[in-house]
C-alpha cells in the first residue's frame, strides 16, 4: 500500500527510552529504491550509541541482507525469512539459528492449496537458496535457482535435502492478495503459518509457530528484554504479530490497512524516513530505570 501524501506526523512515543528497536525493512526502513537514507543511517547509529539494540526483522533471506549489512552495530544479528532464521551480519550473513518448515508439512500445504487454488505455483526457500516451479515468477536476484515441480524440490532425495526449508512460497496470478491469504489460511492454516508482504498474490508459509514475533521474543528473552521495552515498526501483514507483541508499535503511513488498524502509533512513510523520525524522538527520552 502507498500513501501518496507527504505525511510527516509522528504520534507520541513511550514515556521512557526503549531497550530494543525492531524494524522491518522493505516499505519500512528502506526507501522505495531499497536504499537506506543518510538520516536513517545516522539515527540507527545514534540509537546503538545510546544503548538501544536494533534488530532488523524481515521476510528477506540472508543473502539479500547486504542492503543493511553496513548499518548494523552491536550484536550484528538480524531476523530473516519471517522468523525462520537468525543471521549474523558481522560474520558474512551466517545463519546462526534455524526454525525450519518440515518437508512433510510443506507437502501437506502444497496439496491443500492445489485443491482450493489449482493455478497456484510454488517456490522453496532453503538455507542455501531458493528454487522454483517453472511457472513461478523468478527473482532476478537468484539466477542460480533450480526449476522443478515442488514435489521434487521437497523430496527427501533432493540434492538440497540437507538444507532446511525456511519458507514455502505460493503464487497465484488471478486471486487478489488478501483473498488468496484468507483462502489459504482456511484450507491449510492448521499445518503452518501463512502471511504476505508482497503487493502481488504471493504467500509466505513458515513452520508452525514461526513468525517475526516469536523469533524476536526468543532473542529478547535471551537479553532479558520484555515486550514493554521494545518499539517495533512495520507496514505489511507479515509484521502484524511483531507489532502486536511489542510494547510500542508504529505503522508506517504507507502501511496495509490491517497494520494501520492494529497499531496505536503512526509515523511518516518509508520515503519520508518515518523510522528515523521516531528514533530521533526516542533519543530525547530518559532511559528506563
Amino acid at each position: 500500500m502507498r500513501d501518496h501524501g507527504n505525511v510527516t506526523h509522528v504520534s507520541a512515543p513511550p514515556m521512557t527510552r526503549p531497550r530494543l528497536i525492531a524494524t522491518d525493512l522493505d516499505g519500512t526502513l528502506l526507501r522505495d529504491d531499497k536504499s537506506v537514507s543518510r538520516r536513517t543511517v545516522e539515527a540507527l547509529a545514534a540509537a546503538e550509541a545510546a544503548g538501544i539494540e536494533v534488530f532488523f526483522v524481515t521476510g528477506r533471506p540472508a543473502r539479500w541482507m547486504d542492503v543493511v549489512s553496513d548499518h548494523v552495530h552491536g550484536h550484528g544479528l538480524a531476523i530473516c525469512a519471517n522468523g525462520a532464521a537468525v543471521v549474523d551480519l558481522h560474520r558474512g550473513r551466517r545463519i546462526v539459528r534455524v526454525r525450519d518448515l518440515p518437508t512433510d508439512t510443506a507437502l501437506a500445504v502444497v496439496g491443500e492449496l492445489r485443491n482450493v487454488a489449482p493455478d497456484v505455483s510454488f517456490a522453496v526457500e532453503r538455507t542455501g537458496g531458493i528454487h522454483y516451479e517453472p511457472r513461478y515468477p523468478q527473482f532476478h536476484l537468484d539466477p542460480g535457482a533450480v526449476h522443478a515441480p515442488v514435489e521434487k524440490l521437497l523430496a527427501e532425495g533432493s540434492e538440497f535435502a540437507d538444507q532446511p526449508v525456511l519458507k514455502l512460497l505460493a503464487h497465484h496470478t488471478d486471486l487478489a492478495p488478501d483473498e488468496f491469504l484468507r483462502l489459504a489460511r482456511g484450507a491449510a492454516g492448521r499445518h503452518a503459518e501463512f502471511t504476505r508482504s508482497s503487493p502481488s498474490a504471493l504467500l509466505e508459509i513458515s513452520g508452525p509457530g514461526v513468525s517475526k514475533a516469536s523469533t524476536l521474543a526468543l532473542c529478547c528473552e535471551r537479553r532479558g528484554v520484555v515486550p514493554e521495552e521494545v518499539v517495533a515498526f512495520g507496514d505489511m501483514p507479515n509484521d502484524l504479530e511483531m507489532l502486536s507483541w511489542a510494547g510500542t508499535s508504529y505503522a508506517m503511513a504507507n502501511a496495509h490497512p490491517a497494520v494501520l488498524a492494529a497499531t496505536t502509533h503512526r509515523t511518516a512513510t518509508n520515503e519520508d524516513d518515518g523510522v528515523a523520525a521516531v528514533i530521533e524522538r526516542l533519543l530525547e527520552l530518559p532511559p528506563a530505570d
